[in-house]
C-alpha cells in the first residue's frame, strides 16, 4: 500500500521545524502524512524510501538557510526523484532574491517569508492552492476509469487528451507493453478490436467511444437547467470563462456552451508564465479548472461537451441550437469561440495525426516519449512553452522555426530558458516538407528556406504550434467577418460613416459588438486583437459591461 501522500518539511532549527510541522498537522493530517527532517540529507534519505515504496510526495516545505545543503540545493536533488511534487521555500527577507531566481532554476512554486503567522492568512491559502493543483495533476494509482489502447491510436489519444484536459483521473493501460491489459481488451473486443477500450467504475465497457458519449457516461455532460438565459457564452476559453464569471457575479443568468474541454487553445498550454499573479507560471488546464470552479460557484452553468450547430435571431432574442437538436434562448450572446490549430498540409500528416503527430503540447502523451527524439514546429510562445515541457522527458528536443531566430515571435524569458536547456536545439530557416512512417513517425524531411537544401531528421514524435484559424464557421452567414474569417466588431463595422447593413439601433455598435445588435465577440476570434491570455480575459470581462449597456437599450 502506498499510503497517504506525504508532506515533507525540512529545517535545521528544531523550534522552527516543530512550529511548521505543528501547523501542517493541524490542517492537513487527515489527508497527508507530515514528515519532519532536520537536514537536507536526512530529508533526501526519506524521499528515497518513499519513492521505493511508491508513496507520493505531494509537497516540500523547506528552509533556505541550512548548513551543508541549502534549501535550493536540496530541492534540486529531491526533484530528480519527485519531479511532480510542489515546492515551497521558507526564507528570510534577505534571501528573497535567491528565492526568485530559483523559480526558474528549480521551478519553485512559492516562497514564504518567516514568520508565517497567522497560518490561516499567510500559510494555509498558499498550500491549499498548491495541493489542489497537485491532486488535480497526480491522480491516485487506483482510479475508477481505465483506458486501454496503444500510443499509436489516434482515437486513443483523443480519449486520453479529453480526460487529461478535463482533469479526470484515469489509469492508462498500454496493450503493447502490458500483456494483462491486452488479454483484458481481447476478452471484451468480440473479435473486433477497436481502440481505445474504456473500463468504467460501474463495470461497463465503452469501445472506441465518441467524446460526447464518454462525457455523458462519466458525468461531465449535464443538461441545461433552463431554456432561457440573460447571457449565453459560446466557448469556454479564457475569454468565455471570464465572461461567465463576470456575467454570473453581476446577476445575469449565464450559461457557457463548450464543444470540447474548457480552456480553449490556452488550455493545451503546458505552462503560461506571463499571466499576472502566477510568478511560477500555471498550466492552461489548471487555469481553466480554477476559472470553471469560480464561474460555477458564482452561478454560471458550464454546458459541454456540446457543439453549437446554428445561431439565429428572432426579434431581440438569440436562439442557439445544440448538436442534440435542443435550443437555448437568450437576451444577449458572447462569441468566444477562439481559434483552431492550423495544419501543416504536408504528406503523411493526416495519417499520423494523433499517432506521434500532435497539435499543441499534448500533455497527456509527453511522458510516453521519455528518452525519445521529439520535434517542435513553431516559433511563438506556445512552441517555446511546449518545448520546455517536453524537455523534461525527451532525450532531444529540436525546435524548427522558419525565421532567422526566435526573437521575432517569442518572449525573451522563454528564449533565455531554451538557451539554458541543454537538450533543446533550435534550427532556424527550417520548414517541414514530409513526414515518414506508417503507424508512427520515424523521420521528417526539413527544407532550408534560404538555401533550398533538404535533410532527413530522425524523429519519434512531432508537436506543431504554427498558428491558428478563427472558429467562426457557425456564424459565417449571420454576422460580418473579415477575409480571413475573424469577427468584425465596433468601429471596424463602420464604413464611410455608415453602420452595418440591417443595423437598427440609433447608435454605433459597441466596441465588441458584432454586426447583429446584442451579439458580442471576445478573445482570439475577433479581428486584429492581441492574442494573449490576459487580453482574452480582459475582453471577456468588458463584454459583460457592454451586455449590460445593450440590455438597458432594449
Amino acid at each position: 500500500m502506498a499510503g497517504k501522500p506525504v508532506i515533507i518539511t525540512v529545517d535545521d532549527e528544531p523550534h522552527v521545524l516543530n512550529a511548521i510541522a505543528r501547523d501542517l498537522q493541524a490542517k492537513y493530517r487527515d489527508d497527508y502524512r507530515i514528515v519532519q527532517a532536520g537536514s537536507g540529507q536526512e530529508a533526501l534519505d526519506a524521499v528515497g524510501k518513499f519513492t521505493r515504496r511508491g508513496t507520493p510526495v505531494a509537497l516540500f516545505v523547506v528552509d533556505q538557510r541550512m548548513p551543508g545543503m541549502t534549501g535550493i540545493e536540496f530541492l534540486a536533488e529531491a526533484l530528480k526523484l519527485c519531479p511532480n511534487s510542489k515546492r515551497v521555500l521558507l526564507t528570510a527577507y534577505a534571501d528573497t532574491d535567491a528565492a526568485i531566481t530559483s523559480i526558474n532554476t528549480i521551478d519553485l512554486d512559492y516562497y514564504l517569508l518567516k514568520p508565517w503567522d497567522p497560518p490561516e492568512e499567510r500559510l494555509y491559502p498558499v498550500l491549499d492552492d498548491l495541493l489542489d493543483d497537485w491532486r488535480a495533476n497526480n491522480p491516485p494509482a487506483s482510479v475508477g476509469i481505465r483506458v486501454a489502447g496503444t500510443l499509436w491510436s489516434p482515437t486513443t489519444h483523443a480519449v486520453k487528451d479529453f480526460l487529461a484536459r478535463s482533469q479526470i483521473p484515469y489509469q492508462w493501460l498500454d496493450i503493447e507493453k502490458d500483456t494483462s491489459a491486452l488479454a483484458l481488451v481481447e476478452t471484451t473486443a468480440d473479435g473486433n478490436r477497436r481502440l481505445p477500450v474504456v473500463f468504467l467504475p460501474d463495470g461497463d465497457v465503452l469501445t472506441c467511444p465518441d467524446l460526447h458519449e464518454l462525457a455523458v457516461r462519466i458525468g461531465l455532460r449535464a443538461p441545461p437547467q433552463a431554456p432561457f438565459y440573460d447571457l449565453l457564452v459560446i466557448g469556454a476559453g479564457p475569454a468565455g470563462l471570464a465572461a461567465a464569471v463576470y456575467g454570473a457575479s453581476e446577476g445575469l443568468r449565464t450559461a457557457v456552451v463548450e464543444r470540447e474541454v474548457p480552456g480553449g487553445q490556452a488550455g493545451t498550454s503546458s505552462r503560461i508564465e506571463n499571466y499576472l499573479g502566477f510568478p511560477h507560471g500555471i498550466s492552461g488546464a489548471d487555469l481553466a479548472r480554477r476559472a470553471v470552479t469560480q464561474a460555477k460557484r458564482l452561478g454560471a452553468e458550464i454546458l459541454g461537451p456540446q457543439e453549437v450547430t446554428q445561431i439565429r435571431v428572432e426579434d431581440s432574442y438569440k436562439i442557439v441550437t445544440l448538436d442534440d437538436g435542443s435550443e437555448l434562448r437568450s437576451r444577449a450572446l458572447v462569441l468566444a469561440t477562439g481559434v483552431e490549430a492550423r495544419t501543416l498540409g504536408i504528406p503523411g500528416e493526416e495519417r499520423l495525426l494523433g499517432a506521434s503527430v500532435y497539435y499543441g503540447a499534448a500533455v497527456s502523451e509527453a511522458v510516453s516519449y521519455s528518452d525519445c527524439r521529439v520535434v517542435v514546429v513553431g516559433g511563438a510562445n506556445s512552441a517555446g512553452q511546449g518545448a520546455m515541457f517536453l524537455s523534461r522527458y525527451a532525450a532531444e528536443v529540436t525546435i524548427l522555426v522558419r525565421g532567422a531566430s526566435l526573437s521575432r515571435s517569442m518572449s525573451r524569458y522563454l528564449i533565455d530558458q531554451i538557451e539554458q536547456t541543454p537538450n533543446i536545439t533550435v534550427r532556424p530557416h527550417a520548414q517541414v516538407t514530409r513526414l515518414t512512417g506508417e503507424e508512427r513517425l520515424t523521420s521528417i524531411t526539413v527544407r532550408d528556406v534560404v538555401s533550398g537544401a533538404e535533410e532527413t531528421l530522425p524523429a519519434d514524435a512531432m508537436f506543431v504550434f504554427i498558428g491558428a484559424v478563427p472558429g467562426s464557421s457557425v456564424v459565417r452567414e449571420l454576422i460580418e467577418l473579415d477575409d480571413h474569417g475573424f469577427i468584425l466588431t465596433g468601429q471596424d463595422l463602420i464604413r464611410d460613416g455608415r453602420r452595418p447593413r440591417g443595423w437598427k439601433p440609433r447608435r454605433d455598435p459597441f466596441i465588441q459588438e458584432t454586426s447583429v445588435p446584442g451579439i458580442f465577440a471576445a478573445g482570439d476570434v475577433r479581428r486584429d486583437v492581441m492574442r494573449r491570455v490576459a487580453s482574452a480575459v480582459g475582453q471577456g470581462a468588458i463584454s459583460v459591461s457592454l451586455v449590460h449597456q445593450y440590455l438597458d437599450t432594449v
